[in-house]
């Protein structure tokens, strides 16, 4: 007769969900996890580059910096138009997330929204006037990456499509549309030369500051917008619950593509502040991957955007900051970003730890007693 065996065995550990942790205590281990990737940072660096901690956080600041003491702002202000671009990103992303339609597909969005100023810039730079071209560039631009938002949000909210395979799926398509853009403007040649049609205005012998300062306005708009507008609850509750949300009389379907249309209209503005205020050209490697960074910034900011402020400021700091190491020990540029993985995985594994607990399975011993 064959014996009996257990069917089912305990298994060594299981994740389990926390119950609400102390905000204070949440935020001393963050501020914990920050403070211990700067030192692990600066730890890894010395190990590689053979400079001393405090050499290796010097050349650093200088990096992102360069000479402020000295009254030089130009670094600072490179510092702030990368934190704008990665920032813009991340809020366009937020709404989506809240509502849990996982959009991927920024690169993409942001891609055509800069393809739309480009065409503009080239095609009416010579024959409108320049309030009137800036005002077609700003609506072509958001209503391009609005259209490449609302074509899976249709999908998903008609066919119950995969959201984050689709919006990946067009970031390619993106991709190749300005490729072959770029390929037939440039005359073969696969450059376009900057424009000098549509830039955005210098201020104060500063490139950069429309772009800072929109970004700025769009992250107060959209703290507002999430935290105190009938949409911004429509939002919460659809990510909540969708049957809950059909319950209280809320259209599911329209709320989808409407936050969709937000998420891939500011996308189209990050890549009109590329286009318009920063390169004044475009080529396939225009958003760099943030848009896939962004993502990150969202999710560690908690989907409160003046936390992600904080988070995005910290990425581009050790971004820049390691590539100035990097250049300095004559390293590959791929090491800044290893470094940034580091720090961002380290961050991730923090919020991990402070929304679930790992339980180990007890002992025979341990149950008897």
């Amino acid at each position: 007769m064959a014996k009996k065996t257990d069917s089912k065995k305990e298994p060594l550990f299981h994740v389990v969900k926390r119950d609400d942790m102390p905000a204070g205590k949440a935020w001393l281990i963050r501020i914990a996890a920050i403070v211990f990737s700067f030192l692990l940072v600066g730890l890894l660096s010395m190990a590689i580059t053979e400079k001393s901690f405090g050499e290796t956080y010097e050349i650093m600041f200088s990096g992102v910096f360069g000479r402020l003491f000295e009254g030089k702002t130009t670094m600072l202000w490179k510092y702030l138009q990368e934190i704008a671009i990665l920032l813009c990103l991340a809020l366009a992303l937020t709404p989506a997330f809240k509502m849990k339609f996982w959009n991927c597909g920024a690169e993409g969005q942001a891609l055509v929204g800069g393809l739309a100023s480009i065409f503009c810039m080239i095609q009416f730079g010579s024959s409108l006037s320049y309030p009137v071209l800036m005002v077609v560039i700003v609506v072509t631009s958001i209503l391009a990456g609005a259209i490449w938002g609302i074509i899976p949000a249709v999908f998903k909210a008609l066919f119950n499509t995969n959201e984050t395979l689709f919006t990946l799926m067009m970031n390619y398509i993106a991709t190749q549309i300005i490729a072959y853009y770029v390929y037939i403007e440039g005359g073969g040649s696969n450059v376009i030369n900057p424009v000098a049609y549509g830039n955005f205005p210098t201020v104060g012998n500063n490139d950069y500051f429309v772009n800072i300062v929109t970004v700025a306005g769009i992250t107060v708009l959209m703290y507002a917008y999430l935290r105190f507008s009938k949409q911004g609850y429509e939002i919460s509750v659809v990510g909540e619950s969708q049957n809950t949300a059909r319950y209280v009389g809320i259209n599911v379907k329209k709320v989808i593509i409407r936050t969709m249309a937000i998420s891939g209209g500011l996308c189209g503005v990050a890549g009109m502040l590329l286009v318009a205020g920063k390169d004044h050209s475009i080529n396939t490697n225009l958003v760099g991957g943030d848009g896939f960074t962004a993502i990150l910034m969202s999710w560690l900011g908690q989907f409160n955007p003046f936390i992600m402020v904080v988070m995005t400021a910290i990425v581009i700091f050790l971004r820049l900051g390691v590539a100035k190491v990097a250049d300095t020990a004559l390293l590959n540029h791929s090491f800044s970003e290893i470094i940034v993985g580091i720090v961002i995985l380290i961050l991730v594994g923090c919020e991990f730890f402070i929304h679930y607990s790992i339980k180990f399975r007890q002992s025979k011993k341990e149950v008897k007693a």
